[in-house]
């Protein structure tokens, strides 16, 4: 089962490199996009975590947060970040809960290429699967919020 527009955002986390822990909850009262993607460390993978790191001070504009997710181990993603100065979490969906709670999960043990946005109470507004061209997502993304921000006033 996969989200859709409309559907509310599920309640989902998970651990921080160096400790603690990152909660959707805490997000509450901002937009999000929550961005899946199969792998650190591979060619359209870190291309799409930079298209999302180099527009990051857009969603900023906008309101809105931003996490990805992979299955990736929380070392992995520790490093991936510093590597690349991602400014925003990964979290790490070892077991697939996460993806599964989206309709992420693909058949194989990684993350279809899948974004969703959700407004500031929650609900789902755009879904956005896997492109052909990267960074087709956080342009699709960037131009939802926008369009949800010029609503709102």
């Amino acid at each position: 089962m996969s989200l859709k527009p409309g559907d509310r955002l599920p309640a989902f986390g998970g651990p921080l490199p160096g400790g603690g822990e990152w909660r959707s909850e805490a997000q509450a009262g901002r937009p999000l996009a929550v961005f899946f993607y199969p792998r650190d460390f591979t060619g359209g993978c870190t291309r799409e975590v930079c298209s999302f790191r180099d527009a990051y001070g857009q969603f900023r504009a906008l309101g809105a947060d931003v996490v990805g997710v992979s299955r990736d181990s929380v070392e992995s993603h520790a490093a991936f970040r510093e590597a690349h100065r991602l400014p925003f979490p990964l979290l790490s969906d070892v077991d697939g809960r996460i993806g599964r709670a989206f309709g992420a999960a693909g058949l194989l043990p990684i993350h279809r290429r899948k974004t969703y946005v959700a407004d500031a109470e929650g609900v789902v507004r755009g879904v956005f699967r896997h492109e052909f061209r990267i960074g087709r997502h956080v342009e699709r993304a960037l131009q939802l919020l926008k369009t949800l921000s010029a609503k709102s006033k």
